[in-house]
């Protein structure tokens, strides 16, 4: 067991959640599987309730609490990508596995965990020495649901 962890709660799909999640992510997987003890308030002895996995290295673990809590965009896993293909990816398999898409790179899963799907350019982008470089490569950013590489670099550039 890790000394520290994110905690998800889940409405009995934490497994689901976690073997979508190491299917996707790399450096992610699926680890231990906790079965209750007993009977709880949302679940009955022998139910999964309690999935241990990572997801891009970090340890988390989802809770199959029941529908009493449900994920907020207060938490989100903020995944930065190298490319345009890998950002694709990604971005397409959360949308395509009944997520939904948002703004600005993010998206939800289809358990309603948020997710931002972030090129390391675009930090570099709105982060960049000349600010007004920083603040056209931020309103292209604003305009987009999935991020778009080449458009933030032609921002950038001034086109």
């Amino acid at each position: 067991m890790e000394r520290n962890s994110v905690c998800l709660w889940y409405d009995g799909t934490a497994l689901e959640a976690a073997t979508f999640y190491a299917a996707t992510f790399p450096d992610s997987a699926v680890g231990r599987i906790v079965h209750a003890p007993g009977d709880y308030p949302n679940g009955h002895e022998g139910d999964v309730l309690l999935v241990e996995f990572t997801v891009c290295g970090i340890p988390c673990r989802g809770l199959n609490g029941g529908p009493i809590f449900t994920p907020t965009e207060a938490f989100s896993f903020q995944i930065a990508t190298d490319d345009q293909a890998e950002t694709d990816r990604l971005w397409n398999a959360i949308i395509d596995g009944g997520g939904t898409p948002s703004a600005c790179g993010w998206c939800k899963d289809r358990w309603g965990v948020s997710w931002q799907i972030t090129p390391r350019m675009l930090m570099d982008a709105i982060t960049h020495p000349d600010p007004a470089a920083a603040k056209r490569a931020y309103e292209a950013m604003m305009e987009m649901t999935l991020i778009d590489i080449a458009a933030i670099e032609a921002a950038l550039a001034g086109a």
